[in-house]
């Protein structure tokens, strides 16, 4: 692996800015409060950092309705910040990724101002979905296509004159409104984008929607569940392979990932033709059920799928749309997850959770290609589900009329040290509270409390991140008995995850590299798993 292809091997970590560290003691992460912690990534032994959206930003959607893509949010600090950070975190051998969100923009970013102001059939309409409305006065939305955050997918505006006017398109939140990629102008301007960043030493941008911008231009009536028309539409990859010519005109060509929510693993795969994208976040494994056969059927197929274009695959657990692993593998009967239903409130043993995802965690480190991890990940955190409800902030929450509690327990800050809250995410003296509150349990899961303990999830991450280099070559199945999963890699290396329900035999071994819990003589309990060094 050359240089300029780290990313096909790389530990990547994610962090939600908001919720990170907080340098000010506003309550809220930020650029200064990542700078402090940068050496704790460092001693975790990632290769690189993502950051979801630091662009200036109402926070609707935290963050992900961008006003502007060219400057940092200030609540976050400033472009200067934002370099710093860069200039640090590659002195410290870390490579920065950014989030980047082309499907959409803020309500409150300028060209969509320009919008509203310019009136129908103009070019400034024209960067974004406007129609006409149904119905003899036009008060019907131009079709029954709903958002993805709840509710109808159009809002109506009101026109210069103070008349019921047009409808514009948004597949998320209402102050989230689709751009309009057959405009040329919309394709250059985020080219313009690309070049901004990676000229200040952006290494790479995680793509937000990557499967969502082009659309059926007659825009019809789709059935419930069918995404037809929005989404995996043959016309983004043309814009991808703009994309890579960027990234490569590059030294050390600069990293594009996706993120699409896709139901077959081939069609995700397609993305990551030599040139289109590198690599894209495999859901698939994320969303699967705690069950031997239905994760070795998730890596047969992810590895035959990307084998075929040439593409790492990557493994991810967690990031901050979804329920927390310790919480999902915590769970009876169903341990995947869904946005459909994402089982909040149902019972969690907590303990057998934790196990799980220890197990978890191993797996997704052995095996071929990259891993992503979403910051708490490695202490062990779980889903905060008891959030009051006046303080979520999630669109979702309000969109679905309460229904839905959306996603604001995977964000609650970070717990770093000490003995209460605000633990460590907020200076001492700091004036404001977090923005979400923080559990009281979470004093023994803090980063202080558990970087000394060598049974802790911290340690355990560390070493694993450190030892996961023994994983080389291919993979290869072992045959084991019932629920236990197994497979080698090169000679000399193994990975073996008991799902059954009784400790089973290990096989015959030179050393035990790591183990996600202990050993039962020679034994592999229930759902605990071991890197072993082969005879």
């Amino acid at each position: 692996m050359t240089e300029s292809q780290w990313w096909r091997q790389a530990a990547i970590y994610q962090v939600y800015l908001r919720s990170f560290a907080d340098g000010d003691g506003d309550g809220i992460g930020d650029l200064a409060g990542v700078r402090a912690r940068l050496g704790y990534l460092a001693d975790l032994g990632v290769d690189a950092i993502w950051f979801t959206p630091w662009y200036p930003s109402p926070m609707d959607d935290g963050g992900y309705d961008v006003a502007d893509f060219r400057d940092i949010e200030p609540t976050f600090g400033t472009l200067a910040d934002a370099e710093r950070v860069l200039a640090e975190a590659h002195e410290l051998g870390l490579k920065v990724i950014i989030d980047i969100v082309p499907n959409h923009c803020s309500d409150t970013h300028r060209w969509f101002s320009a919008a509203l102001e310019a009136g129908p059939g103009s070019p400034e309409r024209e960067r974004f979905w406007f129609r006409d409305g149904r119905g003899p006065d036009g008060a019907e939305p131009p079709n029954n296509w709903r958002s993805r955050f709840g509710g109808p997918a159009w809002t109506r505006v009101v026109e210069p004159d103070g008349s019921p006017g047009q409808w514009f398109l948004h597949l998320y939140s209402s102050r989230q409104p689709d751009l309009n990629w057959e405009s040329a102008e919309v394709r250059a301007e985020f080219e313009d984008i690309l070049r901004f960043w990676f000229d200040r030493g952006v290494d790479g941008f995680r793509i937000d929607v990557a499967d969502g911008m082009v659309k059926d231009p007659l825009l019809p009536d789709v059935e419930l569940g069918d995404e037809t028309p929005f989404s995996d539409r043959e016309g983004v990859h043309e814009i991808y392979r703009a994309w890579r010519r960027i990234a490569r005109s590059y030294p050390d060509e600069r990293l594009l990932v996706g993120e699409m929510w896709l139901p077959d693993l081939r069609r995700s795969a397609r993305y990551l033709r030599p040139d289109e994208m590198h690599a894209a976040f495999n859901f698939d494994f994320l969303v699967c059920p705690w069950d031997a056969g239905r994760f070795r059927g998730v890596i047969d197929r992810t590895l035959d799928s990307h084998d075929e274009v040439g593409a790492p695959p990557s493994w991810v657990l967690s990031n901050h749309d979804v329920t927390r692993p310790v919480t999902r593998y915590g769970r009876a009967g169903d341990t995947g997850f869904s946005f459909a239903d994402r089982l909040h409130g149902t019972p969690v043993d907590r303990v057998l959770g934790t196990r799980r995802a220890r197990a978890a965690a191993l797996l997704a480190m052995s095996l071929p290609g990259g891993i992503y991890l979403y910051q708490g990940e490695e202490l062990g955190l779980w889903e905060v589900e008891d959030i009051p409800g006046e303080l979520r902030q999630d669109p979702v929450w309000e969109r679905s009329d309460h229904a839905d509690p959306g996603r604001d327990g995977c964000r609650v800050p970070m717990p770093w040290s000490g003995s209460s809250a605000p633990f460590g995410f907020s200076p001492d003296d700091a004036e404001k509270e977090p923005w979400l509150p923080q559990p009281a349990e979470w004093v023994s899961y803090t980063a202080e409390a558990q970087v000394g303990d060598a049974g802790s999830v911290l340690s355990l991450y560390r070493s694993g991140l450190r030892l996961r280099k023994h994983a080389q070559g291919e993979l290869h199945w072992l045959e084991q008995p019932g629920e236990v999963l197994a497979f080698r890699r090169g000679d000399s290396f193994a990975c073996l995850l008991n799902f059954s329900g009784e400790a089973v035999p290990l096989p015959s071994y030179r050393e035990v590299l790591l183990a996600s819990g202990p050993l039962d003589d020679g034994r592999l309990p229930a759902d605990t798993a071991v890197w072993l060094e082969l005879s």
